[in-house]
């Protein structure tokens, strides 16, 4: 007996959803010629989960993704992720869309340094916190330890010691890193071990006697002051005169971060607090043209204060103090920082390993992998490598054939993907009859890759109030 099933019967209560399916057509070939199929240029259709990026240019619908999502869905083993592209195509475009997605989701972005003022109008449009930060704008103290002082005073209060401890540890460590870090930027070349001993007990001398926040002003002043935890540091051995020759070097590169060519950027009493209870922007867009060791000098500022600031909040979160938030750090301009001093790929390297367990998920924006090759010395280029092989996802826009090449020493790629890719970097095409140019042809495209497995290609297609919000080039 045969029963016939209507599409009325379906649509009644109970009877289940009805999804309606794409067409499948099929071909056939023999075995010598299908082989010739594989390897795929795309693979199949992405996992539904996270920020709607955009139309997949393969014709399987639209790619969904964000390293935050992909994480606690166990998609990715930590939630990083990477941007590769030449200028003009997207990148920051890719970015905000996944910001404005995020925000959705709950996911507050923290754009810890923003130096083309790309972001701005976003987070403005999100209700967020925008941080101006220049000469005759706001100022920084690398002193600042992004709330620590009153974390871990709440943590003594609840009863958590220990945890107050860990806290004030971690600011203290943060610190010494980010003076050791500027005077490296400043005389382009690292402190010695002992300036860098020093450092550490001038900082720790204000923690126990300076009522406030410190500023660098105050080391600088530690130092020449000279106090018994400094000439111990210094192994100065009691010499008459020895003490001031071993420190000498070091007093001039605190006053030149003060007074010299950086201004007087890094001599601000304190770094104005973040919100974190929305999404936030450090606006260094007054600093486009400024000396490049003081923009990188600034980024690195930002992504100390922005890492710290998180982690004092994710800290009191696990004692059940405050709720739990999720926040994406993104970090434009990698380029600007490694190569502005040898050595600070490690500093860099310190500052983001952790993200997994400091519970942030992480955007790194560069132009290519070259960026990373140029580098002085090998040690450097080996340590930048390690970015890109902790971004568990990467996501590929137009670039030059020899950067895929670059990119098969951390996941495989097949010729069809470095063809794509390669194509996207072709400039736009003149019109002579409406005397413009057509967009690049590799504008919004993008390659998401995860592993070995084929990558998924999709396109950014921007909605009229996304236009607004995305237009890098409003003088034009």
């Amino acid at each position: 007996m045969s029963t016939n099933i209507t599409i009325a019967d379906l649509n009644r209560p109970g009877a289940g959803g009805v999804t309606p399916l794409p067409r499948i057509h099929d071909y056939r070939g023999t075995s010598v010629q299908v082989c010739g199929l594989y390897p795929f240029v795309a693979g199949g259709t992405p996992p539904p989960v996270g920020v709607p990026l955009g139309r997949a240019t393969d014709g399987t619908g639209a790619v969904c993704a964000d390293p935050i999502s992909w994480f606690q869905k166990g998609l990715i083993s930590a939630p990083s992720a990477m941007v590769l592209g030449l200028n003009g195509l997207g990148k920051s475009s890719l970015i905000r869309r996944m910001v404005l997605g995020a925000e959705a989701f709950g996911i507050h972005s923290m754009v810890v340094g923003d130096v083309k003022g790309e972001y701005a109008d976003v987070i403005d449009a999100l209700g967020g916190q925008i941080i101006a930060i220049g000469h005759g704008k706001t100022g920084l103290n690398p002193l600042d330890g992004g709330n620590a002082d009153e974390a871990a005073e709440m943590l003594r209060a609840a009863g958590y010691v220990r945890e107050a401890q860990e806290v004030t540890e971690a600011a203290h460590e943060r610190k010494k890193q980010l003076v050791c870090s500027l005077i490296q930027i400043i005389r382009r070349q690292a402190p010695t071990d002992r300036e860098e001993t020093i450092v550490d007990a001038a900082i720790r001398v204000l923690e126990e006697t300076y009522l406030g926040t410190p500023t660098l002003a105050d080391v600088l002043r530690v130092v020449q002051e000279g106090p018994e935890p400094l000439h111990a540091a210094a192994l100065d051995k009691g010499k008459p005169g020895e003490y001031e020759r071993l420190t000498n070097d070091l007093e001039a590169s605190l006053q030149a971060l003060l007074m010299g060519r950086f201004g007087s950027l890094f001599a601000a009493k304190k770094t104005v607090s973040m919100r974190m209870d929305a999404s936030v922007v450090f606006d260094v867009s007054s600093l486009m043209y400024a000396d490049e060791d003081l923009q990188a000098a600034v980024l690195l500022s930002c992504w100390s204060y922005g890492f710290a600031t998180v982690e004092v909040t994710q800290v009191l979160a696990d004692t059940g103090l405050i709720a739990r938030q999720r926040y994406q750090l993104i970090m434009d301009e990698l380029w600007r920082i490694l190569r502005s001093s040898p050595g600070m790929v490690e500093r860099v390297d310190a500052l983001t390993r952790l993200n997994r367990t400091v519970g942030v998920g992480q955007i790194m924006i560069t132009h290519s992998v070259a960026d990373f090759q140029a580098l002085p010395s090998v040690s450097d280029r080996q340590k930048a490598q390690g970015f890109i092989e902790r971004s568990k996802m990467l996501f590929i826009g137009g670039v030059p054939p020899k950067e895929v090449r670059e990119l098969r020493s951390v996941m495989a790629f097949s010729r069809r993907e470095e063809a794509l890719v390669s194509s996207w970097n072709a400039p736009g095409e003149y019109d002579p009859i409406t005397g413009g140019s057509a967009a690049p042809i590799g504008r919004g495209k993008f390659l998401l890759k995860t592993s070995d497995a084929p990558a998924y290609p999709f396109q950014v297609d921007f909605t009229p109030v996304e236009y607004e919000l995305s237009n890098t080039n409003k003088r034009w």
